[in-house]
């Protein structure tokens, strides 16, 4: 994972463009499965309406002679959408095309404007400061013309319909984090699913496309098909740093999936729960009013939560091997525990003779009632009622989902539990 996005991470993404189609190739290249669908410039789709095309190949603000800001040295300097220009101002109109970000004054801001025709560069706070008056010659070299909007998507066809959900989005340009953990994390997932699982339990149906524009755009052509199939989703967003572990609730808290990734980190020390109106990512729209999609957010770290966010400062020094190595093992985690059987039944009625089958104690001793293991091989047992999810029982018995799926597969292996599918 981290060696795509040292790859990827040099591109100037949009919500359109060939930035955007560049990387969405080199995922499709290691997905296959992963196809491309589009939508044509100035379609109508709900309430909005799919916009141009923007590319951009070179930007710079010059000072006599010198260049001062080079697009080339960082795709963050020009803001996302900008129209072409090409005049010579003076700094008091200069600094009214000029964003920075004065809590971090040593980075540059991301900035976009695309519903709005307008030109702008991003710079440190640092640098404006030190501007002096005169004439200032500014360049943008860039196109808006009709294209297409493009995303990707895959469907693993399961034994049954129902689907589990995985969303992220391309559509930033050099921010390591907030762009380009969560399809990296994707595109892991769907390789170990591919992998572990040849023929699933449950379809999977993935998808890659610009943040809110993407969803809604998909949704369009899709929503039939996911209202009546989707049983859970998880969109990724800021999955690829080591400080915390969060959820974005879906809008009431109780879904399958707001279960699942809450049973999987809750236990973690650096765990943070979200409401749903704390969130900003793709669940806004799939967990809309008149879509209401049994989704939520996964993130280590959420986003506007780390100062670096939004800024040229979200580089490869916050994102790690071993925050993504993390967010997959959660993610693995899950995606086991639906294909193993999401719905533990016990076989025996009462309490099963655990000593017989060598998974309790042959005495009984004071110190035996206070061993963990089975303490949480009894509490699972105790719900175990094919009803209760195992993402349920983990919350119940507050033990981490990783331990209680070990426990899951013992106990089935030994025949005192089978499994249940949802």
């Amino acid at each position: 994972m981290i060696n795509w996005i040292k790859k990827l991470f040099p591109i100037c993404r949009s919500i359109t463009g060939d930035g955007t189609r560049e990387t969405l190739t080199f995922f499709e290249k290691i997905n296959p499965e992963l196809k491309r669908i589009r939508f044509r410039s100035e379609t109508k789709i709900f309430d909005w309406t799919v916009p141009l095309e923007w590319n951009i190949k070179n930007a710079h603000i010059s000072l006599k002679g010198k260049k001062i800001v080079d697009f080339k040295n960082n795709n963050l300097h020009v803001m996302g959408y900008s129209t072409p220009i090409k005049k010579t101002i003076s700094l008091k109109e200069l600094l009214l095309h000029t964003y920075t970000n004065k809590k971090r004054p040593n980075s540059i801001p991301y900035v976009t404007s695309y519903y709005k025709k307008d030109w702008a560069f991003c710079i440190k706070e640092s640098m404006k400061k030190r501007l002096k008056k005169g004439n200032y010659k500014v360049f943008i070299d860039s196109s808006l013309k009709k294209g297409f909007l493009e995303c990707s998507h895959a469907l693993l066809k399961g034994i049954r319909k129902k689907e589990i959900f995985i969303s992220s989005y391309i559509c930033h340009p050099s921010m390591a984090n907030n762009e380009l953990s969560g399809p990296a994390l994707l595109n892991q997932i769907l390789l170990y699913i591919k992998s572990k699982y040849p023929q699933t339990n449950y379809s999977y149906r993935l998808f890659l496309g610009p943040e809110t524009i993407g969803p809604i755009a998909y949704l369009s052509k899709f929503l039939k098909v996911m209202k009546k199939n989707t049983i859970c989703g998880f969109n990724f967003s800021c999955v690829g740093d080591e400080r915390n572990y969060s959820i974005v609730h879906s809008p009431y808290q109780n879904t399958l999936a707001d279960k699942a990734l809450l049973s999987a980190i809750f236990k973690y020390k650096n765990a943070k729960t979200y409401d749903f109106l704390d969130g900003g990512s793709n669940e806004r729209q799939f967990c809309s009013p008149e879509i209401n999609l049994p989704l939520v957010t996964f993130c280590k770290t959420k986003f506007g939560d780390y100062p670096e966010y939004h800024t040229s400062d979200d580089n490869l020094k916050i994102v790690t091997q071993k925050g993504l190595d993390q967010s997959f093992e959660v993610i693995k985690n899950i995606i086991d525990s639906f294909e193993f059987g999401a719905l533990p039944k016990a076989t025996i009625k009462c309490e099963p003779n655990l000593g017989k089958r060598n998974l309790y104690f042959k005495t009984s001793a004071l110190e035996n009632y206070f061993d963990k293991r089975i303490a949480l091989r009894k509490n699972l047992l105790a719900f175990s009622n094919g009803k209760n999810t195992i993402f349920d029982i983990a919350l119940k018995i507050n033990e981490p989902l990783k331990n209680v799926l070990n426990e899951y597969k013992l106990l089935v292996k030994n025949k005192v539990l089978i499994q249940k599918y949802l």
